[in-house]
């Protein structure tokens, strides 16, 4: 029995019947596998990973967050389901299927997941006739971007050898805790708990002191603030229906564009494509606005020894896009300048420090603070905390296969808030990087708009980077005539 910490408890607080709090992909699989034989490898394999067979049990009341316990009833039956694309099995269609998915929550009743697998891919350009999709739905109260990256583990392997399924330990099932052992448990958390207090004001004072040296001293300025983005139509209140799209690059040509901004990172030019596409979208709809937009980028504090574990473990910069900038390489300046500013401070504080404040919230006082923040954002009377997320993860850039089958693409999709109408999650894997935008029917219709101005954004910053070496070239000693 493990009880969440206070920021995997957040993304229940959170969720309502129209902010679905789960985090997911949707992975291509070449040729055709049946989904008795998926299903089976599943079943064979599912005991690696164990937040998959544990559900939530509450404590009476809502007097303290949740503690994950394994399910004594649990049965795959309810969690891996197969669903045939209608025809003609093209993008358009799958596009459809995964953003009503996606727009269903997962039952708390049982754990947190699912997995949808999709066959009839008979008409989408680079993948097979007759491959497959698996749609995955996973409550990011237990699981964040690293972990999902980390569940990989489980269903791909490296080799296209189908490997003898894990031995599986007989473990005992524990008994599930009645009400009053949960409270029992919860009224010593709760005691214990303000005693971690004084060392995270003493850790918060020092971060203060550092951050105030940067900005005195070195002369750096603060970075961007929560709560000071600018208001606009993705700062309205959500709908349950969910729009999802996704963008599918050459990563080699992504990363190429670094080399435009000396010092720029990978995470740096994928800000900036993102900025190009929102300037677009927004100037496309007459709402650009003077003031740049500013993305919430997570940021993993995820050290090398709990791999293993799930959960989440992140903290977060919040970047000005400098939207409001026309010029795509001052832009992508700007963004790189940015997030320097954001790293430095991020530096300063700690990370895990930060996080440890969500500890001290009791559960049931703070599902009533965002249920309260729920109902403001109807009237919009506070200002939007940021108005885009956009995180980046790393995957294996070598293939990948399940059950002898090549994953070909992987796209990600995550949760959108009252006042933040727009998740974009980016993913690299085998040479190919994945952008892919999660919004709501409300306020992003033509989501598939947002894509092609992606796509037009990495088109700007090509034509910038041929111009450069153009110049560069005509200013090396040898063109030079004496």
């Amino acid at each position: 029995m493990e009880a969440l910490s206070g920021l995997d408890a957040s993304f229940l607080y959170l969720e309502t019947a129209t902010m679905p709090m789960h985090i997911g992909s949707m992975a291509i699989i070449e040729g055709t596998i049946t989904f008795d034989d998926f299903k089976a490898y599943i079943g064979q394999r599912l005991h690696q990973v164990e937040r998959l067979r544990q559900k939530l049990a509450f404590v009476p009341l809502g007097l303290d967050r949740p503690y994950w316990v394994q399910d004594p009833d649990f049965d795959l039956d309810r969690h891996v389901f197969c669903m045939a694309l209608p025809q003609p099995g093209g993008w358009q269609e799958l596009r459809y299927l995964a953003s009503q998915e996606f727009s269903t929550q997962l039952s708390r009743e049982r754990p947190l997941w699912e997995f949808i697998f999709v066959e009839g891919l008979d008409n989408i350009p680079q993948v097979p006739k007759g491959s497959v999709a698996l749609l995955s739905k996973i409550h990011h109260a237990g699981f964040d971007g690293k972990a999902g990256v980390e569940l990989m583990t489980m269903l791909y392997n490296p080799s296209a050898v189908v490997s003898e399924a894990p031995v599986i330990v007989n473990t005992p099932i524990e008994a599930t805790p009645s009400g009053f052992e949960l409270l029992s448990k919860s009224m010593l958390a709760l005691i214990l708990r303000p005693s971690k207090l004084p060392r995270l004001i003493l850790s918060s004072a020092q971060s203060a002191f550092k951050a105030g040296y940067l900005r005195q001293i070195k002369q750096i300025n603060l970075p961007t603030l929560p709560f000071t983005a600018p208001d606009t139509f993705l700062s309205d209140v959500v709908a349950v229906e969910r729009n999802w799209d996704c963008t599918i690059l050459d990563l080699a040509r992504i990363k190429a564009l670094r080399s435009l901004v000396d010092g720029a990172t990978l995470n740096d030019v994928v800000l900036a494509i993102c900025a190009g596409a929102l300037r677009r979208y927004f100037l496309d709809k007459q709402q650009l606005i003077e003031e740049p937009l500013v993305a919430m980028v997570p940021i993993s504090t995820r050290a090398s020894d709990s791999r293993e574990r799930m959960g989440n473990q992140v903290s977060a910069m919040f970047i000005q896009l400098a939207t409001d900038v026309g010029d795509p390489l001052k832009r992508l300046q700007k963004i790189q300048i940015n997030t320097l500013i954001g790293k430095l401070y991020q530096d300063m504080a700690t990370a895990n420090s930060l996080m440890s404040y969500a500890e001290l919230v009791p559960f049931g006082l703070a599902a009533m603070a965002t249920r309260f923040y729920s109902q403001l954002r109807q009237a919009k009377r506070i200002p939007p905390p940021f108005n885009v997320i956009i995180t980046n993860v790393p995957g294996p850039q070598n293939p990948f296969y399940l059950a002898g089958h090549k994953l070909l693409f992987n796209m990600g999709m995550g949760p959108i808030y009252q006042g933040v109408g727009l998740f974009i999650a980016v993913l690299s894997y085998n040479g190919t990087l994945t952008i892919s935008p999660t919004s709501c029917a409300k306020l992003m219709p033509d989501i598939e708009l947002f894509c092609r101005y992606i796509k037009e954004s990495v088109d700007e910053l090509e034509r910038v980077a041929v111009k450069k070496r153009q110049a560069d070239t005509l200013l090396a000693p040898e063109h030079i005539q004496q």
